[in-house]
């Protein structure tokens, strides 16, 4: 369900769902997305946040209070960290910023509908012992807490949103610095590289690995051996 109240934003996402194979109920309002919820079940729910009436965020309060445990991506061009953190915390389960890549919006989607059918639907995302929680912004690995900048996190949670997968350059300079040129710069490299010393990974079992040539995968250790 995508309940948005520009008609044009509306069609252009239904089209992007629509042809990577999800079937669309599209809606203006939060009104009709709740009177219509009480006749159809759905998978997961794309929700803007400035809708006209009850707002994007009073919608998913209202659904937690019926106790509909649906997965719920927020888009919003709100997107300074107090922004994120209210939609996550009012019941969101995740929070995309406008404007926003369908690629990006396709797989934060396709991830939360693999994560509800797996039975793991969680607001943290965990890779090993490493582990981020989507609301509090915080990184843990083995119980320790971790200290990352907001790039060094956002850098971390589009690793681990797909993990086990190849991360191209492009994708993180996309996502991450929101380039859609390469700038001929080692900011990839940098950053990369505080982030395997902030996440404390030892070079002979390592979560983050390099692909020569074409970017960066995480995923448990080869062997399923653990650091120590």
């Amino acid at each position: 369900m995508v309940v948005e109240d520009d008609r044009e934003a509306a069609t252009l996402l239904e089209d992007g769902l629509v042809a990577s194979g999800h079937e669309v109920i599209a809606l203006a309002s939060a009104e009709d997305a709740l009177e219509r919820l009480d006749q159809v079940a759905v998978d997961a729910m794309i929700v803007d946040r400035m809708l006209p009436g009850l707002d994007g965020l009073a919608l998913i309060a209202s659904l937690r209070a019926r106790g509909l445990r649906l997965p719920v991506l927020i888009l919003s061009a709100l997107g300074q960290v107090d922004d994120r953190v209210a939609g996550l915390r009012a019941g969101g389960d995740d929070y995309l910023v406008k404007p926003y890549h369908l690629s990006e919006l396709l797989a934060r989607i396709d991830a939360l509908c693999r994560r509800v059918a797996d039975g793991a639907f969680s607001p943290r995302l965990a890779v090993a012992d490493l582990e981020i929680d989507l609301v509090t912004r915080e990184a843990r690995r083995g119980g320790r807490s971790i200290e990352l900048t907001p790039r060094e996190f956002r850098l971390l949670e589009c690793l681990m949103r797909a993990a086990g997968q190849v991360v191209t350059r492009r994708m993180l300079l996309e996502q991450v610095w929101g380039y859609h040129f390469d700038p001929q710069t080692n900011v990839i490299d940098v950053h990369v590289s505080r982030l395997r010393q902030a996440i404390g990974d030892d070079k002979h079992a390592p979560l983050l690995t390099t692909v020569r040539g074409t970017g960066y995968v995480i995923a448990p250790p080869v062997g399923g051996r653990e650091p120590h």
